[in-house]
């Protein structure tokens, strides 16, 4: 049997192993995990952000009340200045009441401002206890998958590796030069081998020349120009 023979049959028991293993990838139990794993992975940056935010918001409440604190002191100050040495003119009255005015102003302002982060914080809280009560549910049911998966992956798993050892047994009749060719050509494309079919490549139906058509009936090796499949008789 020549080089190009054992070559063939070496890829047949090698896109066996592919196809088996290409199974295994598109396993509908596969796929249901590797959605789950998304989900839960989404759900987890998004809870993260939200605890991001709430941090935020913490940060700034702690702001604010020191603010609210600097401000009411100044406004005492203010007020203890003023029984302590009334103005003597309507000029200072009105000085006063403007700078009154001004800290009651910022005061509201940062009231308000605490308000609406603690309604935000709390509606950050509700999104987090939805995001955990739905990435539990879903963990379980992840869980309770794996453990199926777990059993048909053991099984398929040695289903292929079966089938690579009977690949590698047909690779050990092939030369070097031969083994090299066809993993470098499968890199580009599959299945890297392909016969000739009256005067086309099995591969890519192309039509050959007829000084390649004689070279492959030589049994010479012969790359086709179109797909760059090595082809066969």
């Amino acid at each position: 049997m020549s080089q190009l023979d054992l070559l063939w049959e070496y890829q047949q028991a090698d896109m066996e192993a592919e196809r088996q293993e290409n199974t295994m990838k598109r396993s509908p139990t596969r796929q249901r995990l590797l959605k789950y794993q998304e989900y839960l992975r989404e759900q987890k940056a998004a809870n993260t952000h939200l605890e991001e935010e709430v941090q935020a918001m913490s940060d700034r409440v702690d702001a604010l009340k020191d603010a609210i604190s600097r401000a009411e002191e100044q406004l005492k100050a203010l007020h203890a200045r003023f029984e302590a040495s009334r103005p003597e003119d309507s000029e200072g009255v009105q000085g006063f009441i403007n700078e009154t005015q001004r800290l009651v102003q910022n005061i509201s302002g940062y009231e308000q401002e605490l308000r609406r982060i603690r309604k935000d914080a709390a509606d950050r809280d509700n999104q987090q206890r939805d995001i955990l009560a739905r990435a539990a549910k879903v963990r379980a049911d992840y869980d309770k998958l794996k453990q199926t998966y777990d059993v048909e992956y053991k099984e398929n798993m040695e289903k292929l590796e079966q089938l690579r050892a009977a690949a590698a047994e047909k690779s050990k009749s092939i030369e070097a030069v031969y083994m090299e060719k066809y993993k470098s050509i499968k890199q580009h494309i599959m299945p890297p081998l392909s016969q000739l079919s009256g005067d086309q490549c099995g591969g890519c139906r192309m039509s050959l020349p007829s000084a390649v058509l004689r070279s492959v009936r030589s049994g010479t090796p012969v790359e086709c120009e179109s797909c760059g499949r090595l082809i066969i008789r």
